[in-house]
């Protein structure tokens, strides 16, 4: 018997590898590539295969897995190439073939991976670090463990104060690495969030989304992955979810938020029309290379599949079929149709027909608006009303009067001529004090406009959401003291619109914005701003909100080494970290020195990329748990705040 009949029995007598007659030649393989160590037990046991395809190097035996590849494809070890139709060869989710899953996965280099994000300011490209190839799993626990927090400060309408007591219940504006304050988070937060909202990087190649390495799609899906995770855990069981995009990434967003919220949680997308079609890229437009970009998509996910948003209305055109006027005297109702008395009012006038028109279309309407308590359409399908309902209504028809009805809800309508008086009283919407005609709003917001560039009192060139935007989300999915996480904050603007909604708020921000910096917003807020939704909520001033930063440890090395401008500076650093103990285990002190000639022959910029690999990135922040480690020099009351914010309930 040949060595590839040899093999075939002794494979044929392992059950997962063969029906008795054929072996299943790819569940071979892949077992082989996996080590599996039931088929290398069964090789290793039998003399003639263990001579084939393992080496005995000091009593330790080697399996050859490329040579066992090889001699099981060999067509005089399976000569029917059919029998591969007995395995079935594909992608895999969660331990199934994606043919018995019924499921689309959303797959990418670096999927599992952790991926830092760490830049300090907008314009700064910085090389993406995968925690996950730099430390072992039980030090990425160690990572995500809540951060100390420094440089408290308490924001009134009476300036900057010490803060002397923090809970749960006070806003916060927390400054720093935005995929750790999450994970800080869920020491007291989880499970408290109410609206999560964020509009992050759109990785269009011109935002701060600068990781321009040679997998920028599957760095910035795994930036998101991790942010996601640890942010849905934060919320409620009835809370929501909001995430603005461009078309850039939102195919594949969609598909990963699916995957990491459950698909059965996605409620919608929203459509927003952002910009308007004009500006620099007409001439584009005008020589066919692309249309105007007017709109951006917000996807919309529920914690729980039973959640229900606040239903409301976005201006439209008026309906003139809000046409009669019915007076409630002593309970008995006049009804007049005024749109006959307007049309009548200017028929006198010597202009146009179409003039006349508009004229009288405009003073109903103007009418209408400013009485709508008492202005009407008659609805008179009632065909999927109840059978009392319509009996009723049946009876009513030949009165000739209004009818009050209580219907299933205990809610009183009207009836008359046989249907029912729909008020438009619920369809106005009122902005800035004036008054407008409303419809039930749908996915596709167009009403929003885009964002004057002095609201909120910062500038803020590269995408300030409006305020109204974030006051529709907010209104239509929280009550007042609902808590709402924003941890890609930018100037603000859901802060500001949450604090002048009377919802508490948590805010997280990495870069540094000076004078339109968030926290110089909000104090415009307590201060009385009058722009954005100011007017539309009588917004006066008042409130506070604190301040606080993730207290920094080798992120200061980092910091430095960023900011060093020649070698004396690298050099002050260089020593200092190989002084410290937290510089990375990995790197020895003394054969660093040793080559110290060849770090000094590279560039300033090569020699940074070198500091920071030195450093251990578990470090990078202080850990809650060793806040009074002398160490540090944290004060007793930073630490009596700490113990307060993470302790409260």
């Amino acid at each position: 018997m040949n060595s590839f009949e040899h093999i075939k029995n002794i494979l044929k007598e392992i059950e997962e590898f063969s029906d008795g007659t054929d072996v299943f030649k790819n569940k071979i393989v892949e077992a082989a590539l996996r080590l599996d160590p039931k088929l290398l037990s069964v090789l290793m046991k039998d003399e003639r295969s263990n001579s084939i395809f393992f080496q005995k190097v000091d009593d330790i035996f080697i399996f050859d897995k490329i040579k066992f590849q090889k001699f099981i494809s060999n067509k005089e070890f399976l000569p029917d190439s059919f029998t591969s139709f007995k395995n079935k060869i594909g992608l895999t989710a969660n331990g199934e073939y994606l043919t018995e899953a019924k499921e689309v996965v959303l797959d990418f280099p670096y999927k599992d991976c952790i991926l830092e994000g760490g830049q300090t300011k907008e314009d700064q490209k910085r090389q993406e670090i995968f925690w996950n190839e730099t430390l072992a799993s039980e030090e990425i626990d160690r990572l995500f463990e809540p951060k100390a927090l420094i440089n408290w400060k308490k924001y009134d309408e009476n300036g900057e104060h010490i803060v002397e007591e923090c809970t749960i219940n006070d806003n916060l504006i927390l400054k720093g690495n935005n995929l750790i304050a999450l994970h800080s988070l869920t020491k007291s937060h989880k499970g408290k969030i109410k609206l999560i909202y964020i509009d992050p990087p759109y990785n269009t190649g011109n935002d701060s989304f600068q990781y321009n390495d040679s997998f920028n799609r599957s760095t910035w899906l795994t930036f998101m992955k991790n942010r996601l995770e640890v942010a849905w855990n934060l919320l409620k069981s009835d809370g929501t979810f909001f995430i603005q995009v461009d078309d850039s990434e939102f195919a594949y967003l969609k598909v990963l938020c699916d995957d990491i919220f459950g698909k059965e949680n996605f409620r919608e997308t929203i459509v927003l029309k952002s910009s308007t079609e004009s500006g620099v890229n007409a001439i584009n437009v005008k020589r066919g290379e692309r249309l105007f970009k007017v709109k951006e998509y917000i996807l919309f996910y529920s914690k729980s599949k039973s959640f229900r948003f606040k239903p409301f209305y976005t201006k439209a055109e008026f309906n003139l079929n809000y046409k009669y006027e019915v007076i409630n005297k002593d309970g008995t109702y006049t009804v007049e149709d005024i749109s006959k008395k307007f049309k009548e009012k200017f028929t006198h006038l010597d202009i146009s027909s179409t003039e006349k028109d508009l004229l009288t279309k405009k003073a109903f309407e103007n009418y209408a608006l400013q009485n709508s308590e008492n202005i009407y359409s008659l609805e008179k399908n009632i065909k999927k009303a109840g059978e009392k309902f319509k009996n009723f209504a049946l009876a009513n028809k030949s009165k000739g009067i209004v009818e009050a009805y209580e219907n299933s809800l205990k809610k009183i309508v009207l009836i008359y001529d046989g249907g029912v008086f729909v008020p438009l009283q619920e369809r106005v919407i009122i902005e800035e004090n004036k008054k407008y005609f409303g419809v039930l709003a749908s996915d596709l917001w167009v009403d929003i406009g885009t964002t004057p560039s002095s609201e909120g009192g910062v500038k803020f060139s590269n995408g300030k959401k409006p305020e109204k935007l974030l006051q529709r989300i907010i209104a239509m999915t929280t009550d007042a003291n609902d808590i709402v996480l924003d941890y890609h904050l930018g100037s603000g603007t859901t802060a500001a619109v949450a604090h002048k909604m009377g919802r508490r708020y948590i805010g997280i921000e990495q870069m540094d914005y000076g004078e339109n910096d968030s926290v110089v917003r909000l104090q415009n807020v307590i201060s009385g701003d009058t722009t954005g939704i100011s007017k539309n909520v009588n917004w006066i001033g008042g409130g506070n909100f604190i301040y606080a930063e993730l207290a920094k440890h080798n992120a200061q090395y980092i910091a430095k080494i960023q900011a060093a401008n020649n070698g004396n500076d690298i050099e002050k650093i260089r020593k200092s970290i190989l002084e410290d103990s937290s510089r990375n285990y990995k790197i020895s002190k003394t054969s660093f020195e040793e080559n110290i000639p060849l770090f000094e022959d590279l560039t300033l910029d090569q020699q940074k990329i070198v500091l920071i690999n030195l450093l251990d990135k578990n470090e990078l922040y202080i850990n809650y748990s060793e806040i009074e480690d002398q160490t540090y020099n944290i004060s007793k009351e930073i630490v009596k705040i700490n113990q307060q914010f993470y302790n409260s309930k």
